[in-house]
């Protein structure tokens, strides 16, 4: 699997993403709705650029004051705008050092109503199929993996699909939502998930139950005090192919 992180959403001298992008090989950039802004974009494709490390779009509800973390009803078309604003802001950002967006992983609460609601799901893939550059959309690994590809297809889209070191999982294979006891794994909850997912494709749910999951890509979270060491310990469970 490859190691991913939503970066660009904060700044100044408590960032964590000049001591995560080392660690990682796909960059989930905010685009300056739900946090980041075009300084921080710059900064953070120019480390991108430094590690060599794949570029995607973070795109988010506008949210700033809840950090894209609350529901906001849009019609269609106003997702898509949505979406199609913030993707061309970073790319056109990414452009101007020379490099490309190649995939789209919204953010928060954009990222979990996709996930259960299908209408919402559609537009998100209509978006991101209408943007230039055939670009790929990363969500969640479930059950419903087939399905999704399936709607994917549809689109002319290709899925990229995306597990958790950190998130606990529930029996219908979605994250545990973070207000709920135990939804957070610590880091050596953390490990051993990642060690399961790497000897088994599986997670073990809340409630105990192993659940397969066949994930292209692991998400190491940088917002908690840990995340460079957490980084670092998975980075060993997991190398990369080929070194950089």
């Amino acid at each position: 699997m490859l190691l991913n992180c939503d970066l660009g959403e904060w700044s100044g001298a408590d960032c964590p993403d000049t001591i995560l992008m080392p660690h990682i090989d796909l960059a989930n950039i905010a685009c300056g709705m739900h946090a980041g802004g075009p300084l921080t974009m710059r900064r953070t494709l120019a480390l991108a650029r430094q590690h060599k490390v794949v570029i995607g779009a973070h795109p988010g509800y506008a949210d700033p004051a809840n950090f894209g973390r609350l529901s906001i009803p849009h019609s269609t078309e106003e997702l898509v705008a949505l979406i199609h604003y913030q993707v061309a802001a970073l790319s056109g950002m990414a452009t101007s050092q020379a490099l490309s967006v190649t995939y789209v992983k919204p953010h928060g609460a954009l990222y979990n109503d996709m996930m259960v609601n299908s209408d919402i799901r559609t537009a998100v893939m209509q978006a991101v199929a209408e943007l230039p550059g055939a670009l790929s959309l990363m969500l969640l690994a479930t059950a419903d993996a087939e399905r999704h590809r399936e709607e994917a297809a549809r689109h002319g889209l290709k899925l990229i699909f995306e597990t958790f070191a950190d998130r606990c999982y529930g029996d219908d294979g979605q994250l545990l939502p973070r207000q709920m006891p135990g939804a957070v794994h610590d880091h050596a909850r953390a490990l051993d998930q990642v060690r399961q997912l790497r000897e088994d494709s599986s997670v073990t749910t809340a409630s105990g139950r192993v659940l397969p999951i066949h994930a292209d890509t692991l998400c190491v979270h940088g917002d908690n005090p840990e995340a460079q060491q957490v980084a670092r310990a998975i980075r060993q469970l997991i190398p990369r192919l080929g070194g950089r």
